[in-house]
């Protein structure tokens, strides 16, 4: 995907090759039990639900960030998974897998990133007609990076009463002229 307001452009360019173990333990080196698996589409890698198999196997918690255009039916149920809906000023709204919505545990959660009022609107129709049953908390809104500010997002949630989360992109904010964190 080429979202209109993407943040990990990086990740267009190929990256080098690993096998499941050269992850395992570089990922053991940073002695750490929580693992996201994210940047990009990471379900485009096939391997990708053996990786989290193999992380929950040797004792990690982790948490899979997808766009949602690719099934997630393969994905271990003991992994957390933030299905990021896209938003038509995306440009890439037209490619959702609403069929994972109906895949969501309590534990799971759905991301809106949104630039504009027609994203706020269409993050509510999309809630009310899935009616995901997600705690508070796990239903996020987070203003794209320099379209939308995070107080006018603020104040429609609380115009309209939502029962969702204000989300920041925490990595924009910690390191604001860098492509990505250290």
């Amino acid at each position: 995907m080429r979202c209109s307001f993407c943040d990990t452009q990086y990740a267009y360019e190929n990256g080098p090759e690993m096998s499941l173990t050269e992850i395992c333990t570089e990922v053991k080196k940073h002695n750490c039990r929580l693992v996201e698996i994210t940047g990009g589409e990471p379900l485009v890698q096939p391997d990708t639900p053996k990786l989290i198999q193999r992380l929950i196997k040797n004792g990690f918690e982790v948490m899979l960030e997808t766009n949602g255009t690719i099934d997630t039916k393969d994905i271990d149920k003991r992994c957390m998974k933030i299905i990021d809906i896209k938003c038509p000023s995306s440009n890439q709204s037209e490619k959702n897998n609403f069929i994972n919505l109906k895949r969501l545990t309590k534990k799971d959660q759905i991301k809106f990133v949104i630039g504009t009022r027609e994203d706020f609107d269409f993050a509510k129709r999309t809630l009310k007609y899935y009616q995901p049953k997600l705690a508070h908390d796990h239903i996020l809104f987070s203003p794209a990076f320099k379209q939308l500010s995070a107080a006018n997002l603020a104040r429609w949630i609380l115009e309209d009463n939502l029962d969702v989360r204000l989300q920041l992109q925490i990595h924009k904010v910690i390191w604001p002229n860098k492509g990505r964190g250290v």
